[in-house]
Order: C-alpha cells, then structure tokens, then sequence
C-alpha cells in the first residue's frame, strides 16, 4: 500500500499566502532601493541640462550654479536671503551675479 501524501487544500493555500508575502516584500525593498539609486543619480546635477552644480559663495549667500549651462539654483531658504539682499541693493547683487559691472 503506497501512502502517497497529498498536501491538504489549507496547505497549498498557506505557502501560496506565504510566498505572496515574501514576494510583496521583496518588490517594496527593490522599489525603495531603486528610488534611493535614482535620487542620488540626480543629487547636485542641473535640472536643465544635467551638468553637475557647484555651489558657490556669492555675497554670502551660496547658490548652485551649472559648470555647463551656468543656470543659477536656488535651495529652499535663499530667496529670502535674497530678499534681505535688496534692502541692500539689489541692482548691484544681480548685476555681480551676472558679471554685469556698474549694475
């Protein structure tokens, strides 16, 4: 007499739960670490062209500037920096910004 075993339905079910779970996992940390890749793909790179930025000191507040297209970034928090710098005279902190002499 052959005893054959057969797994019950509540077993097939159960590793088939199991194994979805272990799946659902598996994608959420794949997906996370694929975020985090493409994150910092971009970090310090121009959203305009892609060149790398480097960030400079321009009458004490730093900005991001493109090595390639020379566009200007701003980081959150500059603007009103910015902002105190018209008080100041704007003309002249724009115009040295853009190498333009007696702005």
């Amino acid at each position: 007499m052959t005893t054959e075993q057969k797994p019950s339905r509540n077993e097939d079910e159960y590793f088939a739960k199991l194994n979805a779970e272990l799946i659902k996992e598996r994608r959420a940390s794949l997906d996370a670490s694929r975020a985090q890749a493409e994150r910092k793909a971009h970090y310090m790179k121009c959203p305009k062209c892609g060149g790398d930025l480097n960030e400079i000191e321009h009458h004490f507040v730093k900005i991001d500037q493109c090595t390639d297209c020379k566009g200007v970034w701003l980081d959150p928090g500059e603007v009103e920096l910015l902002e105190h710098a018209q008080e100041r005279g704007v003309k002249k902190f724009f115009g040295s910004l853009f190498g333009r002499r007696g702005a």
